[in-house]
């Protein structure tokens, strides 16, 4: 076994390989660009080296500089992770010339695999089902659009090379194939530089059912099929493992397909053997055909991993340091149901745009494995994917697992960016899935009521009045009394286009009234938790001035200073003045200081939040009548301005 590896990746999978690492007693070293100096796989690995700049093509795509860092610290292996330089020969060959080695598959492998239509003449050649369709190298667009007509109407073309998506297109007609194999071949050369393409004949009800294989160079093995068919725009959503359906024969018949693939070509280590299924009629040994090899890991391994009760990446370590398989075919069973759901900083409605932001707050549910490469307090950066986390749940029966899905997915706590968990709760919860009734469609299909924003509810809206005003705890018993009757005020809030202006009433330090647009909501804290109405609050989070309510997925809520608002709403005041009692926090106006409308002069805590006062217009400060740590009342001056001509003419 290696002493040391380097891992060439960043993120939640660079955090998996150094957990399991250090389980097995073997030091880590990780690589980091400018953007990812303080990220999670840094602190969490022995060593750490700084490899360039922010973009992938400056820093993690850099070879030689991984491998240099390599030999300079003494590491023995690489392990590429997925994504970046994982399928990548000529990175491999370069890391097995300086003398290290390759977690992963030979180069002559992941070649074999590298173009869709070469492999799929591979796999044909192994006796792997696979689609009906044309792969071979006459690009003359006639040819191909005489090779469609000969599969049969609807076809698919797609890029040779790459995946995502990209250069892929569905042609339901004659009529339609000449523009869209323009379009697709345009759209393949911009992403990996090659126009070439393949049809290939369309599955009318296509479900995306994979094979985890593994294999020593030698022999191989599977271990089981995972349904990856909710997807969107070709992008995997949702997965889980075994696939919901399956029979032992189709299984058995997968199975022998996704080992022969893999022993065709000698490979070594863990892959996945990708299978188009035809779900029309159920899942059916005549019924699936081979679509591509990933030669690597997968995102969504930890499924496979919770089913079988196998460490995938101590596997591939062991089989890297020239150890056999460590079981047989047979001693490998399925023991339940496992879900994985990628949870992503983008804006759904806005249609899943992938989005940045400083995460104030994170938190998952302890009954879900959460693998995540980032923490609270972490950016999430233009630079890279906008994955948070993974979250995997598995459970005795496939009802039991996705009811423990829905559950982790509403108790997930983000807050500083948005997300696409209110998403995948609707997924979640869909009838068709609950049912197993997949396809690669169902996301499409039903788009319209899978995205539907969340709408709050009076008890929020409370409870975002309450941490606005910082009622919630440590409030002192005396907070909120005047001599005759429990002081009102009032909390300005905004959600999306909409505000509201909730009103307080504190009647101790465990109780308050909150009247939202003439309801009232009743707070009482109750054994070391709030409750609303009887009910237990969720958790919140504020920040800055956001508060975030956890639940119906998150619910973020700007808050509204009103003392910033009164300060500018005369236009023509010469004072700045306190509209309620408080102490003066900061003072940034200077006498003789020229301002501008707008320009914050002062702060002013009161009633456990901060309020920026700011310059009515234009002008330049006469007087500052206050200093920082003064208590002031209600209408304290605190702050004269005066125009510029008046202070010209005095």
């Amino acid at each position: 076994m290696f002493d040391k590896i380097l891992i060439a990746n960043r993120g939640e999978i660079a955090c998996r390989i150094c957990e399991t690492a250090r389980m097995m007693g073997v030091a880590t070293v990780a690589v980091y660009s400018d953007a990812d100096s303080a990220a999670k796989h840094v602190a969490l690995a022995d060593e750490a080296v700084h490899i360039g700049g922010s973009l992938p093509a400056e820093s993690y795509l850099k070879g030689d500089v991984i491998i240099r860092a390599a030999l300079d610290t003494g590491a023995q292996a690489i392990h590429p992770g997925y994504g970046f330089l994982s399928e990548n020969p000529e990175f491999v060959e370069a890391v097995t010339a300086a003398g290290l080695t390759f977690i992963g598959p030979s180069a002559k492998a992941i070649r074999a695999m590298g173009l869709k239509d070469a492999a799929k003449v591979l796999m044909q050649g192994a006796g792997v089902p696979v689609v009906p369709g044309y792969h071979g190298d006459n690009q003359d667009p006639e040819h191909l659009s005489g090779a469609a007509d000969t599969i049969g109407y609807p076809v698919m073309i797609k890029a040779v090379a790459g995946g995502g998506g990209k250069g892929m297109r569905m042609v339901e007609t004659p009529a339609d194939f000449g523009a869209a194999l323009e379009s697709a071949r345009a759209e393949a050369k911009a992403a990996f530089g090659n126009d070439a393409v393949l049809i290939e004949k369309l599955i009318a009800t296509p479900r995306h059912i994979e094979m985890q294989i593994f294999g020593d160079g030698k022999n191989a093995l599977h271990l089981f099929e995972r349904d990856c068919s909710l997807q969107r725009r070709h992008q995997k959503v949702i997965e889980e493992a075994p696939a919901p359906g399956m029979s032992d024969e189709m299984r058995a018949a997968m199975g022998q397909a996704a080992v022969r693939a893999a022993e065709a070509i000698g490979y070594a280590g863990a892959g996945t053997v990708e299978f188009i299924v035809d779900g029309s009629k159920g899942l059916r040994p005549d019924g699936f055909w081979f679509m591509e090899m990933n030669t690597r890991l997968q995102v969504e391994h930890p499924v496979t991993e919770a089913i079988t009760g196998i460490d995938l990446v101590a596997w591939q370590l062991r089989v890297a340091a020239g150890e056999a398989l460590p079981v047989a075919q047979e001693d490998l069973k399925i023991t339940g149901h496992a879900f994985e759901a990628r949870l992503y900083a983008e804006d759904v409605p806005k249609g899943f745009l992938p989005a940045t932001g400083r995460l104030s707050h994170l938190a998952f549910p302890k009954d879900a494995r959460a693998d995540s490469g980032v923490r609270a307090g972490d950016e999430i950066s233009p630079f890279y994917d906008p994955m948070i986390a993974k979250l995997i749940v598995h459970g005795p029966t496939r009802a039991l697992a996705l009811r423990k899905l829905s559950a982790a997915l509403l108790h997930c706590e983000v807050a500083g960016t948005v997300t696409n968990l209110g998403f995948l709760g609707a997924l979640a919860g869909h009838e068709g899935f609950a049912k197993g009734a997949v396809d690669t469609g169902l996301i499409a299909r039903d788009l319209e009521v899978l995205v539907v924003a969340p709408k709050p509810q009076s008890a929020d809206i409370a409870l975002a009045a309450l941490a606005a005003a910082g009622l919630l705890q440590n409030v002192p018993p005396e907070t909120g009394f005047t001599l005759w009757a429990p002081l009102e005020r009032s909390v300005k809030l905004h959600w999306n286009e909409q505000e509201f202006e909730p009103r307080i009433r504190v009647l101790s330090d465990k109780a308050h009234d909150v009247v939202v647009e003439d309801q009232v909501v009743e707070a009482r804290l109750a054994g070391g938790r709030w409750l609303l109405d009887g009910q237990v609050a969720p958790h919140v989070a504020v920040t800055g001035g956001q508060v975030s309510v956890f639940t119906q997925y998150g619910l973020t809520f700007g808050i509204i200073d009103p003392l910033a608002r009164d300060s500018m709403a005369g236009g023509d005041a010469t004072l700045i003045e306190a509209p309620m009692p408080g102490l003066v926090k900061l003072v940034q106006a200077k006498a003789g200081q020229q301002v501008s409308k707008g320009d914050r002069l002062a702060v002013l805590e009161a009633m456990k939040m901060e309020h920026a006062l700011l310059a009515a217009r234009d002008g330049i400060v006469a007087e500052v009548l206050v200093s920082q740590g003064d208590q002031v009342e209600a209408g304290a001056a605190l702050i004269r301005l005066e125009e510029a001509d008046d202070a010209d003419a005095s």
